[in-house]
Parts: structure tokens; C-alpha cells; sequence
């Protein structure tokens, strides 16, 4: 199967593409700046006027302007948490996941106790691939007597990305038991039940997300992408197009009609998810095909990256 292309419009955040799930992917690239994005004022701006702003805007150009203020700071106080954990959220956000590693890592070895860095240092592992080291420093990034939402959907990701959904979906259910509702945390749940090929406990779930009011645009392509999974091609354009132009939902259902046809592991989700209990088939016999080129492994591997890991 030839790969689609990614959907236009600038990504909030840049995705590995070879370590994750192709289906899901094409829906998650976001258009510049959605509605009630976040601008960036002079003041955070210029490390001359006061203390750039911690919180990360939306805006890719808004996101490079952040980042620039915060690596001024770093450049004079290398080894403040706050500068650091900021700095690393711009160099993140702006795909620059190995500088983020590396200036992650250095405090991390300062400040070993220090939950939230190794935390940033661990989601900042998945971003460059390094899963185990990641899962590994996630681990240690909160305590079981106090476990932390955000860490513990991040964990969630990194089981995903290594294929072991029944337990990335454990860590999504329990993040949601301390912060129910969050959209982030049903989103990711939302994909993995996909991967699953549960296909309407993630229309169900993502629904839920897209419903809360601090839902962000990747949340509702993700609900798109799994209505048009399931052949809702109509509401599936009319989410897309809260986000992206008519035109542009429109060819982003359009590549997702063409993966359907030309793939039989898209036919056998749909099969798989409208199946009523029934004694299982023989398993097909399958050729082999080279490490990589498989679309099912296309599939598996290509939609928990898409789960984020804030």
C-alpha cells in the first residue's frame, strides 16, 4: 500500500512518523492557529522585558518565538528548572526532540529526585523513539501513593507505541479516574481502542472528548478519522471542517476512502468492529513481505504516537 500523504496544515507538534501508526496519523496535522490559540505578547517575546510567559501557544510562529525567548534564558541560566522545563517544552513542540533529551538529561542528572523533570525528561525520550527508556523513567516520574494524571497518560502512550494497548488503555482508565473527563486522556483512549479495532468504543470515547469544551482541533480529527473509518464519510467532513477548510476535510476524508480501498486491513477493522460473536475463522495464511512494508504492521504501528503525551 502506497502511504497516504499527511493532511495539510502545520502540526502542532512534529510526529515521528517510521515509529508510529500510519492510519491515524493522517488526520492529526492541525491548521496554524484554531480558535483561541494563544499569541505571545512583546513581553514574552524578549528576555530584556521581564520573564517569558511559561504557558505554550498554539501558533507554529507563536511556538518559535517562544522557544527563541526561552534558549535566551537558558543560554544565562542553564541550570533553572523552570527555563529548562519551558525551554524543552518549545524545542518539543517544534519537533527538536533530541536538543530537548539532551537539555532534559543534563538537569535530570542534577536533580534525580525531582519528579517533574524526570517526567519531561521521560516524555521527551518518546518523542525521540527511545520507548523503554522512557517507560523506565515514566515509572519513576510519580509515585504509586500519588500517582500524576499527566505522566500516567503518557505511560499510556509509550505501551501503545510498544503494542501493548491492553495496558496503555489500564493507564489512560486510570489517569481518567483522577482527572475525569479530560479530553487529552479520552483522545488517547479514544486511538487505542481504535488500534484495537474497537471501533465504536472509540467513536464512543472520542465523542466524549470532542465534546468537552477545552477539546483541542487534534481531538476532533481524531473523531473524524474514526467516523470515516467506519464509513460515516459525511459527518466525518463536517468535524474535520470546524478545524481545516471544507476543501481540506474534504480531501482528508478523501485519502482516508483511498486507504480503505486499498488496503484489505481496512476492510477487516470494519468487518472486525461489526462482527457479532461468532466462532473465529481459521487464520489466513499470509506472504511474507519485508520488515516494515506489512500495512497491517502499517496500522499497528502508525496511531499511538498520535496519542498525546502532554
Amino acid at each position: 500500500m502506497t502511504p497516504p500523504k499527511a493532511f495539510s496544515g502545520a502540526p502542532t507538534k512534529v510526529l515521528r512518523v517510521g515509529a508510529l501508526k500510519l492510519a491515524l496519523l493522517a488526520l492529526t496535522a492541525l491548521p496554524l492557529c484554531v480558535a483561541g490559540c494563544k499569541s505571545l505578547s512583546m513581553s514574552d517575546m524578549t528576555s530584556s522585558i521581564g520573564k517569558p510567559d511559561t504557558e505554550l501557544p498554539s501558533a507554529p510562529e507563536d511556538v518559535r518565538r517562544y522557544t527563541q525567548a526561552w534558549e535566551k534564558r537558558y543560554d544565562s541560566k542553564p541550570n533553572d528548572k523552570e527555563t529548562v522545563l519551558a525551554f524543552a517544552r518549545g524545542l518539543r513542540a517544534q519537533g527538536q526532540f533530541d536538543q530537548a533529551v539532551a537539555v532534559l538529561q543534563k538537569l535530570a542528572l542534577k536533580n534525580p529526585e525531582d519528579l517533574e523533570i524526570l517526567g519531561g525528561y521521560g516524555k521527551a525520550l518518546a518523542d525521540t523513539g527511545r520507548l523503554q527508556e522512557a517507560a523506565e523513567v515514566l515509572k519513576q516520574s510519580h509515585r504509586p501513593e500519588k500517582p500524576n494524571w499527566s505522566i500516567l497518560s503518557a505511560q499510556g502512550s509509550v505501551a501503545d507505541q510498544l503494542g501493548d494497548h491492553a495496558a496503555a488503555q489500564a493507564f489512560y482508565r486510570e489517569s481518567l479516574n483522577i482527572n475525569p473527563g479530560e479530553p487529552a486522556v479520552l483522545s488517547n483512549l479514544g486511538l487505542s481502542l481504535a488500534l484495537t479495532k474497537r471501533l465504536d468504543q472509540a467513536e464512543e470515547t472520542l465523542r466524549l472528548a470532542a465534546a468537552h469544551p477545552r477539546a483541542d482541533a487534534r481531538v476532533r480529527q481524531n473523531l473524524a478519522l474514526v467516523l470515516a473509518l467506519q464509513g460515516k464519510f459525511t459527518e466525518a467532513e463536517v468535524i474535520s471542517a470546524r478545524d481545516v477548510s471544507p476543501e481540506q476535510a474534504t480531501a482528508n476524508v478523501t485519502t482516508i476512502r483511498q486507504m480503505i480501498s486499498q488496503s484489505n486491513t481496512w476492510r477487516e477493522i470494519q468487518t472486525t468492529n461489526t462482527r457479532t460473536a461468532a466462532p473465529a475463522a481459521p487464520a489466513r495464511q499470509r506472504t511474507a513481505r519485508a520488515p516494515g512494508k506489512d500495512p497491517e504492521e502499517a496500522w499497528t504501528r502508525a496511531a499511538a504516537a498520535t496519542a498525546n503525551a502532554r
